[in-house]
């Protein structure tokens, strides 16, 4: 049986984390590591676009495990995330019982309900295989009945099938969830895991993401971006950037050609890093050319 490999302190998974090019603060790198340590899901929250579903990524490659993902959504049930029947193949199977002329109906039930007829979602999936790494994103965007539900799945991280009985993971996955935070999540989940915020990082940190996400962008396009994304953040805006709009808007810089910007080109790629016309038309009245030039000084 394959396992997660054995980390001894929180900075063996700094380095494996960074070692894929997700760049961890201490806090995180403590965290991770007690997730992993005792076997308790990490709770990420934060805006969108500041690492969250990409530390589970990171972990999985640092790992060398494989990402199971749960996307949530309002109206997801277990039927979704845990498993399902395959209800056309036991349709199939029932009939070619019949045409075979099989009258036996406990055996038949027996057949139906087999587990090669079982359907399994990402959540059995990751109890089912060991080692893995299993994503629920957005959490906030399901409904309190699934909320119970996961609660139960992760005190135990077992679940019972009444026509196979109960399925145990072998070795805990290592689970991440993360929320938006567009409402909150019931304190009870919470309690049952460990808990980061996610904050927009300073320049420097962010600076050295950029750089180590795209080491093909020019030293001093890097730097300018991360400056005019630091702005924004300050600028009132209905949807701030992330790091993630930031990687974004200097690799779209970067297919221009651009080696360095200006303002007259900020603005004209703030489709890159803005997603509202509002904070379009917000951006566009800033003083852009000062920002870069202060940051000259």
């Amino acid at each position: 049986m394959s396992r997660i490999p054995d980390v001894k302190e929180p900075g063996d998974v700094r380095a494996r984390l960074e070692e894929t090019g997700y760049l961890v603060d201490e806090g995180l790198a403590v965290a991770c590591f007690l997730a992993l340590r005792l076997h308790r899901p990490l709770f990420c929250e934060g805006d969108a676009g500041v690492g969250k579903t990409a530390l589970a990524a990171a972990l999985a490659e640092a790992l060398g495990a494989p990402l199971i993902r749960l996307q949530c959504h309002e109206g997801i049930d277990a039927s979704q995330a845990l498993y399902d029947w395959d209800f056309p193949r036991q349709l199939l199977r029932l009939r070619a019982a019949e045409a075979a002329g099989a009258v036996d109906a406990d055996r038949l039930e027996g057949e139906l309900y087999d587990r090669r007829f079982l359907i399994a979602r990402p959540l059995l999936r990751a109890l089912e295989t060991c080692p893995s790494v299993l994503l629920i994103d957005e959490i906030d965007r399901a409904d309190d009945e699934f909320e119970a539900f996961l609660l139960e799945l992760l005190s135990e991280f077992s679940v019972t099938i009444p026509e196979l009985g109960t399925l145990r993971a072998e070795v805990p996955p290592v689970v991440v969830l993360t929320s938006n935070r567009t409402r909150e999540v019931h304190d009870a989940l919470k309690r049952r895991c460990l808990y980061h915020w996610f904050d927009h990082p300073g320049f420097a940190r962010e600076l050295a993401i950029v750089r180590r996400r795209l080491p093909g962008v020019s030293e001093r396009l890097a730097e300018q971006v991360t400056t005019l994304a630091q702005a924004l953040r300050s600028a009132d805006l209905l949807k701030p950037p992330g790091v993630a709009e930031t990687i974004d808007w200097a690799e779209a810089l970067d297919a221009l050609g651009a080696s360095e910007v200006d303002a007259e080109l900020a603005v004209a790629t703030l489709g890159s890093v803005l997603k509202y016309r509002e904070d379009a038309e917000r951006a566009r009245g800033l003083d852009l050319a000062a920002v870069l030039a202060g940051r000259k000084a």
